[in-house]
Parts: C-alpha cells; structure tokens; sequence
C-alpha cells in the first residue's frame, strides 16, 4: 500500500461526553468509527475558543507560541496575530504530493487563503446570522448561493420554535431552536455535499493521495436544528449533571457572576437546550455516515486515515451554566479524539492524557513518515497495543478574551492545577471528584501538590517561551504557590 489518504472531520465545541460509551448522544456512526479505530478518553484542548486551539492543532503550538491568543473576528489584529513562517502539518502534506481539500469553519487566522497554509481547493463557510467576513475566495457565497437555491433566505433561518435570553442592556441571545428547513439546509449537509464532491474528483487519480479536512459549524450555540433531528430526544429523559446544583463556593468569584447569566433558565430550558445540543450532534453524525459510505463505495475505507475530534467543548449546564469561556471545567477542556485507518489499532480506547497539540506530529507520522517539529507528541506509542512509555499530561492557557483574565491549566495523571492570575488557584483530584466540586488549592494538606504543579507551570512557560507569564517576578505578581525560579531546570 501506498501512502494513506488522510479524512480529517471537526466540530465545533462537542463535549468529549458525548462520544463517550454510554452516552445518551445518538452518535451511531461515530461510534463505529470508534469501534474500527482508537478513542481517547482523554484528549485536553490547549485553550477553551475557538482560534487559539485551531492554530494549535493545525501547527501543534500553544497558542502563546503562534499568537492567535483570542477569535479572529473579535479582538483587534495587534491582540491576536497568527504568526509568520509558522510550519503547518497541511504543508507537509501538500509538499509531499497529497491532493488537499478543506470546507467550511476556518477561524485560524485572518486572511481566509487557505492556499498559504497546505490547502489547493476550499471553501470557508458561515452559518446563516453570523457577521464576521471571510474575503477573497473564502466569501462563504457557496453555501448563500445553495441557501438562495432552495427557496431560502441566505443569512436567516426558518424556526418553527426559539429560546432567546433575554438581559437588560444586551441583545437577545439565541440560545436553541427548531428549523423549519429541511436538513440539505444546514451548513453541514453542505459543507459534508462539497466533500463528497471532492472525493468522487480525487478518486480519479488514484495514484495521487488526498487530505480532506471537513469542519462544520456544530453544535456550537445557537442550537438551532431540523424538527426530525430535535425529536430524536425528548427533554424529560435529559438527565441533570451532577454538579447542576453547584453554588460554586471556593471557586474564582467570576465564575459565580458567570453563573448569574443563566439564573433566568429553569432545568426545563437547560434541557431543552441539551437536548437541542444532542440534536445537533446526531445531525452531524449523519453527515459523518454520508461520507464514509461515499469513502467505502470508491473502495478507499482500508486507505484511509479518519479523526474525528473538536476544538472546545460546552459546560451544558454543568455547574448550572452554558458555553465556554473562563470557567477552567472538564466540559469545556475535554474534547473527542478519535482515530481509525492504517497504522491505528482497533476497538481500543485509550485513557491517558493527551492533547490536541498531538495530533500534528501524529498525523505528519503516520502519512509522511517525517518528524515534524512543534510542541505536541506523536501519538502513535498509544495507537497500537502494548506497554506505552508516556507521561500523563497535558497544558493550556487562557488568555481571557476580551476582558482578558489569565489562565494556565495543568494536568498531571489524575489531578488539575489552574493558574488563576485575577482570583484564587483551582486543584481538584479528577479519580475522586470528577464533577469538579471540591476545590482543593486552599487545602493545607495539598499545599506540597500545588507547589509542584505550579513549578511544572512556570518550567512550562520557560520552555515555551511564555515570557509574559515567565517573567512576572515583580511584587505586584507574586501570588502563586510558587514563583518561577522553581520552572528553572534542576530546581
């Protein structure tokens, strides 16, 4: 065999808990893929939005190292730049004579020419309501023009039904909805249609391998789907999440403010919203089963390497909010990895700690057979079978949007340290409260415990070239656990 075509699928903020096994998310197709292929039940996101942990895992580093620290469409370009003359795996691949295709969310940096970055032939798309431009080839009119075709508006969307949150001051918040479109509406349909197109194209020269990159828009907010997809679930069989009742007591100040948004919402529209959430999901599975049984009719399923995996997740009324953001939780931070094709064991699932900055190195390995030189590392110890020289542990950083509260994250085997720079520390033990519940930072007999992970977060931003971060030796900052003369080597 030849070298494998390389399928790569992304979503948009998916909780990991939604592939999980047992998962009351009807996600047929994604778990046959993970029945085919390795899931990781511990995949981190090196940052909880958008921008910043797509350019990791396109360039597989962190976000203060390629400098997309914030959304493309949100901050000023001086606030968050991607980088000059940074390498992208999508380059490698492109250089070693893959055909590349990529459709739909970009959101890696700002210039949307795709062609600079390892991509021949794409299309940038954007739901209906969004604002933000995509120029030049990447315009989104594709999928305006597909929209116009079927009758519809090109920007808004038929709801048969809508939840809006409403503050005083503030636009409403769309948060869930039923569509009364039909499904080849949606941006995924469309977005998976464009690369049905360009596998049928690509399978006509099969002596030339091909990396596709589908990302859909989903099931970021607002959840907004099809009837069909929204009766697949029904609101009172949602279960609460362990942590709905959490007053979040000894946890940073803001996140009770961030609390405060959703006290307008019963449990009712949480599970409304939960279940518009799974919704989304299923639909996009759908699209997922469309397009590999297009990859199995052109014989090309045994060829082909497939990942599935999501940039961000969403708290989902965990601790009795919604999104992302600031809140440091596991529904946020944990996204899906999954992993099937050559060279990739089957029906394993693989619990050490892993993270999307990983999966560059991986991906460059398993195609190429080259080393491709980031912060990330290769998985492939842990795709197959077999004792695994690895150590349990995974970085991230948050450099607070637009109002700018910073964070480090660091987990180590079981535990979570969080660096909060504008409140108290977080450390919780994962194996004995995995809902996040018990705040153990301030605890006397975990001291020796934050200490260590705090000199592991100062050693970190050293190695990396955290600077800002690293060189806060001024009295104003000195409030860790530790300072960073502890991220020294040797000490």
């Amino acid at each position: 065999m030849g070298r494998p075509n390389l399928l790569f699928l992304m979503t948009d903020q998916q909780q990991a808990a939604t592939v999980a096994p047992g998962s009351p998310c009807q996600m047929p197709h994604i778990d046959a893929l993970a029945a085919a292929g390795t899931r990781f039940g511990r995949c981190y996101g090196p940052n909880p939005i958008c921008s910043p942990t797509r350019a990791s895992l396109m360039t597989g580093l962190l976000p203060h190292s390629h400098g997309m620290v914030d959304c493309t469409h949100t901050v000023e370009p001086y606030r968050a730049e991607l980088k000059p003359d940074l390498s992208f795996w999508s380059q490698v691949l492109r250089d070693a004579g893959y055909r590349t295709g990529y459709y739909g969310k970009w959101h890696v940096e700002r210039s949307n020419r795709l062609d600079r970055f390892g991509f021949d032939n794409y299309e940038v798309t954007r739901p209906p309501g969004r604002s933000e431009a995509v120029p030049g080839k990447a315009d989104g009119s594709g999928y305006r023009a597909h929209r116009l075709a079927l009758g519809l508006d090109e920007q808004d969307r038929r709801m048969a039904r809508r939840h809006l949150v409403r503050q005083k001051g503030y636009r409403d918040l769309l948060l869930y909805g039923i569509a009364d479109e039909p499904v080849e509406a949606t941006g995924e349909h469309y977005i998976y249609s464009q690369g049905i197109d360009f596998l049928r194209r690509a399978a006509g020269e099969p002596e030339c391998p091909w990396l596709l990159f589908l990302s859909v828009h989903g099931p970021h907010e607002p959840y907004v789907v099809p009837r069909e997809y929204y009766d697949l679930y029904d609101p009172a069989d949602i279960e609460q999440p362990a942590s709905f009742g959490d007053d979040l007591a000894g946890r940073p100040a803001i996140y009770r403010r961030m609390q405060s948004v959703w006290s307008q919402l019963e449990w009712e529209q949480f599970a409304e919203a939960t279940a518009s959430y799974f919704a989304y999901c299923s639909l996009i599975d759908a699209q997922v089963g469309r397009i590999l049984a297009v990859l199995e009719e052109l014989g090309q399923s045994d060829d082909t390497i497939v990942v599935f995996c999501s940039d961000h997740g969403d708290l989902m009324g965990a601790h009795r909010m919604m999104l992302k953001g600031i809140p440091s939780f596991e529904e946020t931070y944990r996204v899906p990895l999954i992993m099937k094709g050559p060279g990739i064991g089957s029906g394993r699932q693989v619990d050490r700690v892993v993270s999307l900055l990983d999966v560059a190195p991986t991906l460059v390995a398993l195609t190429t057979g080259a080393v491709f030189e980031c912060q990330g590392r290769s998985l492939l110890p842990l795709l197959q079978p077999g004792d695994q020289d690895w150590e349990d542990e995974a970085f991230a950083e948050m450099q607070g949007q637009r109002f700018a509260w910073t964070q480090r994250l660091l987990w180590r085997g079981r535990h979570k340290y969080v660096f909060n720079t504008f409140d108290y520390d977080e450390l919780y033990d994962l194996e004995q409260d995995s809902h996040e519940m018990r705040n153990l930072a301030e605890d006397p007999a975990y001291a020796p415990l934050a200490e260590e992970m705090a000199a592991r977060v100062w050693q970190i931003a050293r190695e990396t070239g955290d600077f800002n971060l690293y060189d806060a030796q001024d009295g104003t900052y000195r409030y860790a656990p530790v300072g960073p003369e502890l991220g020294r080597a040797g000490t």
